[in-house]
């Protein structure tokens, strides 16, 4: 049977009330009928009943967290800095897991709310007029994490894509290399749209006009990434040099073109994006876009803090810096 607040007051020979007080941290108790309670519920191994304290209080102390893809170091990143401020704060976090799926996503919102979570950070590819609608209609705040709402009614903590990408485009355009290729992720969302105009920005101020099969779409594996390298080495014009949209797929540029007899950097060059351990695993070891997972993460869920206990915020999306970390993929100038 379970262990009630009735069952402690009575081993403690104490109220109920006091019971309460002494869960819920009320400094208004002496300190030996303190310790009287908690020696009783150690002794009869009680745990507080989360869903009544939070009928209570109107608050469960708990986030959820909706990301695409836990196995993706990437994602793994940003949830630790989740957890760690959510600890921080003494919230728990809900963890789910949505596939990139819209209506999955959609669920995992209603179903969160449903739990009566105090707070939601959310990690997805396109939002679309549906999710603001959830959004919206939420009676909790939700935060996003490298997650672009065009609209900007929703808060988020990124990064600015499309400089990064320009300046990792650029990187490989400054090594004499005209023909740069671009293995994107999956094209219909608005953090990878940012990314493929800073590319094309660039290549147009070098003066290169770029074939529109030198722009592959994968969906940020590394099965993905050798993939596109197949796809680019069929083409009559191949390219030099390729930006990849993850690191992840940048592995599988690398190891596509090492498996067809290909020297990297000096038959190809590659740079990739996010600076996750993969980059420093890979040999040669990979020239990458440092974007702070684990800090956007973090920054996302000290925003949610900020809206769910009514704090000031001074600005509502926030863009972290980023750069570039030249490793073995690429050759000095």
């Amino acid at each position: 049977m379970n262990v009630t607040i009735y069952d402690v007051a009575r081993e403690a020979n104490v109220s109920m009330a006091t019971v309460s007080r002494v869960v819920n941290g009320n400094p208004n108790v002496k300190p030996a009928t303190r310790k009287k309670v908690h020696d009783a519920i150690e002794r009869l191994g009680y745990r507080p009943n989360a869903v009544a304290r939070g009928l209570a209080s109107k608050k469960t102390t708990t986030v959820g967290v909706i990301i695409p893809d836990i196995s993706s170091i990437f994602f793994a990143e940003l949830a630790r800095g989740i957890e760690d401020i959510a600890t921080m704060y003494n919230y728990n976090i809900i963890l789910s897991n949505s596939d990139q799926n819209k209506d999955k996503e959609l669920h995992l919102i209603n179903t969160m709310l449903g739990k009566q979570v105090d707070g939601l950070v959310f990690m997805g590819g396109k939002i679309t007029e549906d999710h603001i609608r959830e959004f919206k209609s939420s009676s909790v705040p939700i935060a996003l994490a490298a997650t672009v709402d065009e609209t900007g009614e929703t808060p988020a903590v990124n990064i600015n894509y499309e400089q990064a990408a320009y300046e990792a485009t650029e990187l490989l355009l400054s090594h004499n290399q005209k023909e740069v290729a671009f293995v994107s992720g999956p094209a219909n969302t608005q953090v990878n749209s940012q990314k493929l105009e800073g590319y094309k920005r660039a290549m147009k101020e070098y003066g290169f006009d770029q074939p529109e099969q030198w722009i592959v779409s994968g969906d940020y594996t590394y099965d993905s990434g050798i993939e596109a390298l197949d796809q680019l080495l069929q083409l009559e014009k191949r390219p030099s040099a390729v930006f990849v949209a993850s690191d992840e797929m940048a592995l599988g540029v690398i190891h596509g073109a090492q498996d067809k007899g290909m020297k990297v950097p000096e038959d190809l060059e590659v740079v990739g994006f996010d600076n996750t351990r993969l980059s420093t695993m890979v040999r040669p070891t990979l020239s990458t876009v440092v974007q702070p997972m684990y800090d956007i993460g973090a920054v996302a869920m000290r925003l949610l803090t900020k809206f769910m206990n009514k704090e000031e915020v001074e600005e509502q999306n926030v863009i972290l810096p980023h750069r570039i970390v030249e490793r073995n993929s690429t050759q000095a100038k």
